[in-house]
């Protein structure tokens, strides 16, 4: 009998070497067990032939009606420093509306800049703070009929005023003024140093404009020289209305209801949240 909705299961914990076997199967690979990263939802490895493969649950409420295809359309995108996608494939769990998707790409060189929130400056050179910014530019350029799903939510207008209001009710507007295309999970952890590459390019699609500068923001308010960076680098973003308004949906998140006491993110999150309110609300 399949089950209305999934179950919660988290890939750090849960037994994987089943879908590791049928993926290596599938691609007619070998992974290097000794170099397995497993994330709450996805788990990678090395293979024999010098690739990597990032294997993803997710549930059927967590796939829209585009697909669930965002390693495979980003190959076509331009000016995006990203390793190149070779092959990918999905199936069904038979008891669960659960799909798992894996993908084979080239082998990044670099490692991630850290996880995916940092508390200690990476000391990023200045080469690589262009190259960030030269790909950000150039997806941002580029239009796409997919939606991105940060958070894998669907980033639209309601999602954007529903988030805002229950957290900050004394915004007079929260309508969204300009749409670009976005990674949409642009962590630290997706992100490789010092040698710049984006990876991870699941939920990339159309998005508020500064999606993304507000996210690598949000995720370096425990660090105030970094957060000061990325703002300075991206401030032609987070400085648009639209872009003020994303950084005050990252506050959101860090400060609304489910803020977590022991967030290093969360003071700065509320000091910025409230200059941010008076600054839009003067708009």
């Amino acid at each position: 009998m399949t089950l209305s909705v999934p179950r919660a299961v988290d890939l750090r914990r849960a037994p994987v070497d089943e879908v590791l076997d049928r993926v290596e199967q599938s691609l007619q690979v070998s992974f290097d067990r000794q170099t397995i990263v497993r994330k709450r939802r996805s788990v990678g490895a090395r293979t024999d032939r010098d690739t990597w493969v990032r294997i993803e649950r997710r549930g059927f409420d967590r796939i829209g009606a585009q697909g669930w295809n965002g390693p495979e359309t980003a190959a076509v995108l331009t000016g995006v420093v990203m390793p190149r996608w070779f092959a990918g494939f999905a199936w069904r769990e038979r008891e669960e509306p659960v799909m798992w998707r894996a993908d084979e790409f080239e082998l990044a060189t670099a490692a991630p800049v850290g996880k995916a929130v940092l508390v200690v400056d990476p000391g990023l050179p200045d080469e690589w703070w262009a190259a960030l910014n030269a790909s950000l530019d150039a997806l941002a350029g580029q239009r796409t009929p997919r939606i991105a799903t940060p958070d894998t939510e669907t980033a639209t207008q309601d999602l954007v005023t529903a988030t805002l209001r229950e957290t900050f009710p004394d915004l007079a507007d929260t309508s969204v003024d300009e749409w670009t295309t976005a990674h949409a999970d642009l962590t630290w952890a997706n992100i490789m140093g010092p040698e710049f590459c984006l990876i991870d390019w699941e939920d990339w699609g159309t998005a508020p404009r500064g999606l993304d500068s507000a996210t690598l923001w949000g995720n370096s308010l425990a660090v105030p020289a970094l957060a000061e960076r990325v703002w300075k680098e991206r401030h032609q973003d987070l400085e648009s209305r639209t872009g003020r308004l994303m950084a005050l949906l990252f506050c959101a998140k860090v400060v609304g209801p489910h803020a977590h006491p022991q967030d290093p993110r969360l003071e700065p999150a509320r000091r910025e949240a409230s200059q941010l309110v008076a600054e839009l609300n003067a708009c």
